[in-house]
Order: C-alpha cells, then structure tokens, then sequence
C-alpha cells in the first residue's frame, strides 16, 4: 500500500468459480473488468476441476491476479456452517484445495499469487489462532510465496506472518461490521449492502480514512489493503462498477495485491 488517502492503491478482489451457471453464461467474465484480483473455489465448499480452469482463463484474459479460495468441504451449505474438524484434517484439505488449483493454474502456465479462506473457515479463524495456523500449514505444505488474505486488524493476520507468509488486510464493501470490527452474521438482517452507491461509500471510506461505520454508528479502524465484493451478492455487478469507478474519480490506484 502506498500513503492514506485518495492518492492511495488498494487491490479489489472478488470470490469466484462457484456458481457454474454464471461462469457459462457469461455473468461471472463480466465482473472481471472491475477486479485487480480473484479467489477462486478449489473444490470444498464449491468448484471443480471445469470450473477451475474456466475460471482461469477468464481471468488470464482479463489480466487478473488469481488466488485460491479454500473453504469447509461442505457443499450442501456452501462452506458457510462451523464444522467441527480437528487442525490436522483442516491443514489436510487447505493443502488438497489449494494443490488443485495450482495444478491447474500451472497448464494454463499462471501461478497462483494468494490465497483467502472461505466462508466459515474464514470467519472462525479470525480470533481462532489454532485454525488460522491450521490453514498456514495447509499452505505451506504446498508454498510460502503467497500473499495470505484475512480480516484487516484481526489476530489471524498475525498467525498468518508468524508462519512466515506476506499478508493482505481486507476490508469488504459489501458487508456490514459489527462494533468490534468482525463483520455481521448472515444470520441477521442487513448482514449485505445490496446498493450500489452505498456499498461505494464504504469502500471510498476505506481507501480514504482507514474507517466502517458499525451497524451501533460507531466508526471502526480497518487498515486494508485489499477490498472485497462477493460476486454472488445481489447487484455484484452494479456494485463492483460502482465501487471501481468510484475510487478511481477519487484517484486511488487499483492494483493487485501481489
């Protein structure tokens, strides 16, 4: 990251390769133009050997910076449950999600540049420094030269470069934060910022001044460097264009985090 402010760069990344229907009809490619990187499902919770390598090539031709995106191998529930899985069988298959897609990444002679967990993995390993080291040995079985991606200002990002690995804070346009800068369950009502112009605002408060406003009003620190929209978010497109153009009227730099 260069200074705070305006003149600032931030990476935009989006979770992709998990609905195989946007992917054929063209939905998922035409997000690619607002995102300077992608994560890509290798899959657990979503994804095949197809989609992966479609996935890639959408972003090869876009000139977009490919991650993995390893989750929970809970397809029924999309990787959005807590399971119960002992740190041996989370290094296990972080390890085999993220080998796949290297594989593949490789035929089409790309290397992968990051890797962010999905979903509840994700979300418990925040203040869970057991499972957040879990996920690094997963990881490192396969590389160290990744950026790693977790929630900006938690404790994971510390397991995260105490394992030796680059780190990425990421911050989201599109979801809200709770007061103590996790973000709100999906459980609860309002968990996505669905409209466009003030899932913009927030992403413009970020690169600006480093801040959410908290679903209590109250403002939360997140030093970011990265700045995510799912793409299935209703109105991921509308939001991804607007949070892109938005930050670079601003005159902040989109670049990747690698």
């Amino acid at each position: 990251m260069t200074s705070t402010g305006a003149s600032r760069s931030i990476d935009l990344n989006c979770d992709m390769g998990e609905l195989p229907e946007a992917i054929a009809n063209g939905t998922q490619e035409s997000l690619m133009p607002f995102f300077t990187s992608i994560n890509v499902a290798c899959g657990g919770h979503a994804g095949d050997e197809r989609t992966m390598a479609d996935t890639i090539k959408q972003a090869v031709r876009h000139k977009v910076a490919i991650g993995a995106h390893p989750g929970y191998p809970d397809r029924s529930n999309f990787g959005r449950f807590e399971l119960a899985v002992t740190p041996t069988a989370v290094a296990e298959f972080v390890f085999e999600q993220v080998r796949a897609l290297a594989e593949i990444a490789q035929r089409a002679t790309v290397t992968l540049s990051h890797v962010k967990p999905h979903g509840a993995l994700y979300n418990q390993a925040v203040n869970d420094r057991e499972l957040a080291a879990a996920i690094t040995d997963g990881v490192a079985r396969w590389s160290r030269d990744v950026v790693m991606v977790g929630l900006a200002g938690s404790p994971m990002l510390d397991v995260f470069r105490g394992a030796g690995f680059a780190v990425a804070g990421e911050a989201f346009a599109d979801r809200r934060y709770e007061p103590n800068g996790t973000l709100r369950s999906r459980k609860l009502d309002e968990a996505l910022i669905r409209d466009s112009k003030e899932a913009a605002e927030q992403a413009l408060r970020i690169v600006e001044r480093g801040v959410v406003i908290a679903t209590d009003g109250s403002e939360v620190s997140v030093d970011a460097q990265t700045i995510c929209i799912h793409g299935d978010t209703p109105g991921a497109a509308a939001i991804a264009k607007a949070v892109s153009e938005t930050l670079r009227r601003a005159g902040a730099s989109l670049r990747s985090m690698a």
